[in-house]
């Protein structure tokens, strides 16, 4: 079976929202995503940085941030097919690794918690495929890079990008047919 690991955060878990959501209760403020396709987090919340900073450090922020749809159901899927690894760089925000690991149990309880990997650079990580929003971990990877789009990396280019978990979804099931 083929392995597949997926990136959590902008992949699995809407971090984005989260951040508007934090800083929008702090401040009154009703900003949106489409605020974020003009303005940058720091032009928006210029006072409330070093807050978002304490936020990111605390167990709650990624404890609570919503799923992205649809990541469910598919990798639900994807899952009688190929081998899932959830492969976070937890190395980032290091109290985070027992709040994502709820917030992994809780939302996707078909995959196996021993194969979820709190790791720094994704180089570490063995598997076929790579699902993730980031340049660098999908440059560094050793498999087949699969871009998930976020608004980081919207005007990168990349060779496979898919948009959404209906195009991921496409992308492997016609791999399977590929590889058969």
């Amino acid at each position: 079976m083929r392995r597949i690991a997926v990136d959590m955060d902008e992949v699995l878990a809407d971090f984005t929202q989260q951040v508007l959501d934090v800083l929008n209760k702090k401040t009154n403020q009703r900003y949106t995503r489409a605020h974020l396709k003009e303005y940058s987090i720091e032009k928006l919340y210029p006072n409330e940085l070093d807050y978002l900073v304490e936020q990111i450090h605390t167990d709650h922020f990624f404890r609570t941030m919503q799923v992205i749809e649809g990541s469910q159901v598919v990798l639900e899927r994807l899952s009688k097919h190929y081998e899932i690894v959830i492969a976070t760089a937890a190395m980032e925000v290091p109290n985070s690794f027992a709040a994502k690991f709820d917030w992994l149990r809780e939302n996707f309880p078909f995959l196996d918690p021993n194969l979820f990997i709190f790791c720094g650079n994704k180089k570490v990580v063995q598997a076929d495929y790579l699902i993730d929003d980031n340049i660098q971990q999908l440059t560094r990877f050793e498999g087949r890079g699969v871009m998930y789009t976020a608004m980081q990396n919207i005007e990168l280019a990349y060779d496979v990008r898919v948009d959404n978990w209906h195009e991921v979804e496409m992308y492997f099931m016609e791999e399977l047919s590929v590889k058969a």
